[in-house]
């Protein structure tokens, strides 16, 4: 008897979840918006990158050249600036062929390889070098102690 009976509540539920299912899918189809307009369903993007249903303002827009876009690590033209530069070794590990120098002008560090030396250098000696772009900044080359 107890078998029967959960079996008719089984079928009782799921008919009731069948026809709220149902009345759920009435009402979606009630309340659907028809014929929107392509006007009504566009959105934009501000200035500040919030989205807004108002258009750009005209007055506003301003182009960029293609040519005006520099990717990489720093700008290039600074490298064409001064070929030759002078520094002083800061960091070199001789075991492993690498080091840094640090460029007396613009204080910036530049990466160093044994490969590019002349002669061998070691930490705190000044340094003559040009430099190389590469995809991860610049390398020393040309590296001659002074």
């Amino acid at each position: 008897m107890n078998g029967t009976f959960s079996k008719r509540e089984k079928e009782k539920k799921k008919e009731q979840k069948r026809k709220e299912k149902e009345e759920r899918k009435a009402e979606r189809r009630a309340n659907v918006k028809t014929g929107q307009s392509l006007e009504d369903m566009l959105a934009y993007v501000d200035e500040n990158g919030n989205i807004t249903s108002t258009p750009p303002d005209p007055n506003k827009k301003y182009t960029t050249r293609t040519n005006d876009i520099i990717i990489g690590a720093r700008n290039i033209d600074s490298a064409s600036v001064k070929p030759v530069r002078k520094g002083r070794v800061t960091y070199f590990n001789v075991p492993k062929g690498y080091g840094f120098i640090k460029d007396l002008n613009t204080q910036e560090s530049i990466f160093v390889h044994a490969n590019a030396l002349k002669i061998a250098i070691k930490e705190n000696d000044m340094v003559s070098f040009e430099t190389e772009r590469t995809p991860r900044g610049f390398n020393a080359v040309e590296v001659k102690k002074i």
